[in-house]
């Protein structure tokens, strides 16, 4: 059956906020995972600095870099027909100015079909995004825990300081972010969140009360060598089993001559 959908533009996504229903989206980093999930129905595709961890088994975020997220965004992009597709930027392509912040976010909107790029931060990257913004470059911004900032952290934690988290969805709200990511911060903040904002906030570990919920591709699917699952997330299937089933199947088929078989080969 074909996706009759409209394809999903950054005012059509900002609209969703109230329109009744909740937002879905989940991360992807390849061309067949997210046509997979474009068609599944979701309405925004995040190509995450994640990819750094679940494609790329780093401990952290931090070596992704601006050439690695343009290649995993050119793919998910050119599959996508409905779905919203936001690009994060790396660590170090923003924090060096708004420059730098323009031309990195620019780089991804002329080399892939994105949509919108992601930056972490709250009230200190007010002034970027409203330049990001100003330069034509849609921006979802990143409160609550943020990867990037891992080290001066020591670790991923929940965000719990009300009064910081407040000011900063004001502050990228009044700068010109169309939605903003809450990731883990606690619900009862969330909820004031959504509440207090006009742009849809999307949630990670931050309650079932926000506009909307995204997840990790791999995580849902249970598709990782890591059998741990983060605590803000859900696991919907198990491909880990399925594919070493599968790969285990085949070995033993091929040691016994089982595979391949006479359909298998040509005369």
């Amino acid at each position: 059956m074909a996706d009759e959908r409209e394809p999903l533009t950054v005012p059509r996504f900002t609209k969703l906020k109230n329109s009744g229903r909740k937002i879905i989206m989940l991360t992807a980093y390849d061309y067949p995972s997210a046509a997979i999930v474009d068609r599944a129905g979701v309405d925004g595709i995040l190509v995450g600095d994640s990819l750094g961890m679940v494609v790329q088994g780093r401990s952290n975020t931090l070596p992704v870099t601006l050439d690695h997220v343009i290649y995993h965004a050119e793919m998910v992009a050119r599959s996508v027909r409905h779905a919203l597709v936001v690009v994060d930027l790396p660590f170090l392509t923003f924090q060096l100015g708004a420059s730098k912040a323009i031309e990195s976010a620019g780089r991804i909107l002329k080399e892939t079909a994105a949509q919108a790029v992601k930056l972490e931060g709250g009230s200190e990257q007010a002034k970027l995004i409203a330049a990001l913004v100003d330069a034509g470059i849609p921006v979802m911004a990143h409160l609550g825990l943020r990867p990037q900032s891992v080290r001066v952290r020591g670790g991923y934690r929940v965000e719990r300081d009300r009064d910081r988290l407040l000011a900063d969805a004001d502050a990228v709200q009044e700068a010109g972010a169309f939605a903003v990511v809450l990731e883990c911060i606690p619900a009862a903040i969330a909820v004031e969140i959504t509440q207090r904002l006009d742009i849809p906030t999307i949630g990670i570990g931050a309650g079932a009360d926000t506009d909307g919920q995204i997840l990790v591709f791999h995580d849902l699917l249970g598709y990782s060598p890591d059998e741990r699952l983060p605590k803000h997330s859900r696991k919907y299937a198990d491909l880990r089993s399925v594919i070493s089933d599968a790969v285990q199947r085949y070995a033993e088929d091929v040691q016994t001559g089982r595979f391949p078989g006479p359909e298998n080969a040509f005369s």
